[in-house]
């Protein structure tokens, strides 16, 4: 089996098409780095957090935080895997929500593998996750953040309805320096309006 696979997953959400989201754990380490590590330089054109080359340590302790967050119900983090032939899943995105009981707000991240971009495996992964922020989770409001070139990040922020609310000047700090951040916000009311 491939360096981005897991055999097995504790549970899965079933996207279609073979797709599922899974705990993002300390379990799925060994994969989500591979993939990581494989999609680095993309991810660093709109990511600070990504100009380094990550080191297996310190993704296991980035899943190890975000599954401590998980249990204290700050963060909802999950993988994006699609079923590989003999059973299991590769590793090919991630998706998250920051969540603000306080604020009663919510923010969503995300970022896919280069070979699986367009097949609309973000798009289902958000819509699951705003569908539990505006449900069971109780928030009044989901936001998303994205570097102002970022056009296909921008897309699906659109895609999904939410409305840009605002550019932030010099808000993402970069090594070679700072770079203008957009922000959209979703509330549960157009949520719900849009929805079937």
């Amino acid at each position: 089996m491939a360096a981005d696979a897991v055999t097995t997953a504790f549970f899965t959400h079933p996207l279609g098409d073979g797709a599922v989201l899974m705990p993002r754990t300390a379990q799925i380490a060994e994969a989500y780095h591979a993939v990581l590590v494989a999609n680095n330089e993309r991810l660093a054109r709109w990511e600070p957090w990504a100009v380094a080359v990550p080191e297996p340590d310190g993704t296991r302790e980035f899943l190890e935080q975000a599954a401590h967050g998980w249990l204290a119900g700050t963060q909802l983090p999950v993988a994006i895997g699609v079923a590989v032939p003999g059973g299991g899943y590769r590793i090919v995105g991630s998706l998250g929500l920051r969540i603000g009981r306080t604020e009663s707000r919510a923010e969503l991240g995300y970022w896919i593998d280069a070979d699986h971009e367009g097949r609309g495996l973000v798009r289902r992964g958000a819509e699951v996750l705003i569908e539990h922020a505006f449900g069971p989770l109780g928030m009044d409001r989901v936001e998303l953040t994205a570097e102002v070139g970022n056009l296909r990040s921008r897309a699906l922020a659109e895609r999904l309805g939410f409305t840009e609310v605002g550019v932030e000047p010099a808000a993402i700090v970069f090594p070679t320096g700072s770079r203008d951040r957009v922000r959209y916000a979703l509330t549960a009311a157009d949520w719900r309006a849009a929805r079937p």
